[in-house]
């Protein structure tokens, strides 16, 4: 897997101060997409262990609140199977870290409606997540006065709440 950019104080993807990870390769191509360069899946470098450590790293401080998954979109099945691994990492060294993730493709039923971005890791891989960020980026229905997301068509879930309770259950209406 590569990765577009990294930021290491980010305010605008998630509550609090973030580090924000935009991983490279997007098959939507959404009209409008803020990051169209990052829809290349050769975009960028690669997401080593040098790099995956820097993220580690900047994790750290306290001030930060935690790691928020961008793209590109990180439920694409390559950046699926690249990431499990990567998050399990967060969420040994930093447990009281959070994590956001933004997909344009559907939660549902505890995992990803669309079929085709469905893999053997899609669950583990939403556990690892407290917040996400689903659907499609609809330029039609694109509104900047939306909190973390750019269109109203879009979900902001808390994970954990849906997943205990087998239903979707937002983390902002």
């Amino acid at each position: 897997m590569n990765y577009a950019e990294l930021k290491k104080t980010d305010i605008a993807n998630g509550e609090g101060v973030r580090v924000s990870l935009f991983v490279s390769g997007c098959r939507r191509h959404c009209p409008g997409c803020f990051n169209q360069i990052a829809w290349d899946f050769s975009y960028g470098k690669p997401f080593g262990e040098a790099a995956q450590d820097e993220v580690l790293h900047a994790l750290a401080p306290d001030y930060i609140a935690g790691l928020t998954l961008l793209g590109g979109d990180p439920f694409e099945p390559e950046n699926q199977r690249a990431l499990v691994p990567f998050l399990k990492r967060v969420r040994e060294r930093f447990p009281q870290k959070n994590i956001w993730c933004y997909t344009g493709y559907t939660y549902s039923g505890g995992g990803i409606a669309e079929e085709h971005a469905s893999t053997e890791v899609t669950r583990e891989m939403i556990s690892l997540l407290d917040v996400l960020v689903d659907g499609r980026f609809v330029e039609a229905k694109k509104d900047i006065r939306l909190r973390f997301r750019g269109s109203s068509n879009q979900r902001v879930i808390d994970v954990k709440k849906s997943l205990s309770s087998n239903s979707i259950v937002l983390y902002l209406t």
